[in-house]
């Protein structure tokens, strides 16, 4: 069985599927976080693996950038490949002034400037939010490593480099935690579909703050939100 972007057979997923945007950071997952790895998908370069963890079995699928990609990708593994949950593993822009470049952020749920979510609710805004048992699983895995993650409300936008010299302002003025592409497309179509889903995020850059990490401080950072989110999936 495949479909158009993903050319996996019948159950070569795992029901919880981490889903960062970049195909190189899933291989990275892929090779350096589980065992027995194989290689599910490669269709335009889109990277998809099926491994174990801690003996539990785990996928790893990039997603590409932005809402629509995201979509595509988490449809066909919802409809065709017995997924149940998606666990988004990216990175953001913090918009808060007590977010720190390296916290990792839990969204419970996402804002957009997107209109995936009203073409889909009939013109009605839609409360994209996540699946609370992935959320207080992701939770309750990033205490137990003693770790306080960020749980809030994120921003999803269609534009990496906004038009709109306001929009921080008025998103930091609403309390939104971070900024990314992804998150409330995701969840609008777990809505749809009756599906799972949540977005985790590390703060890779501060919008306020015009702050960036290095791809040294990157891989670091990265390495404890993987392992919150994997320490989580096992217990799903």
């Amino acid at each position: 069985m495949s479909t158009p972007h993903i050319s996996a057979s019948a159950g070569d997923y795992a029901k919880t599927v981490l889903m960062p945007g970049d195909p190189l950071r899933a291989k990275f997952v892929a090779e350096n976080y589980l065992d027995n790895v194989k290689e599910v998908t490669n269709v335009r370069s889109m990277l998809g693996y099926t491994g174990t963890y801690k003996g539990h079995p785990v996928s790893v699928q990039g997603s590409g950038m932005g809402i629509p990609s995201i979509q595509i990708y988490a449809t066909e593994l919802y409809n065709h490949y017995g997924v149940e949950n998606i666990i988004r593993i990216g990175s953001c822009g913090a918009l808060q002034d007590d977010i720190a470049l390296g916290d990792v952020v839990i969204a419970i749920g996402a804002g957009t400037d997107s209109m995936v979510n009203r073409h889909r609710f009939k013109g009605y805004d839609l409360a994209a939010t996540s699946d609370y048992g992935l959320l207080r699983a992701v939770v309750d895995s990033a205490e137990k490593l003693g770790k306080t993650p960020r749980v809030g409300t994120i921003f999803s936008t269609d534009f990496f480099y906004s038009v709109d010299t306001e929009q921080v302002a008025l998103l930091e003025k609403y309390q939104f935690a971070a900024i990314e592409m992804e998150a409330a497309g995701l969840y609008g179509l777990a809505a749809e579909l009756g599906k799972k889903a949540l977005a985790v995020c590390t703060v890779s850059d501060h919008l306020k703050k015009n702050q960036q990490m290095t791809p040294e401080e990157r891989q670091l950072s990265f390495d404890e939100m993987f392992t919150i989110v994997l320490d989580a999936a096992i217990t799903l």
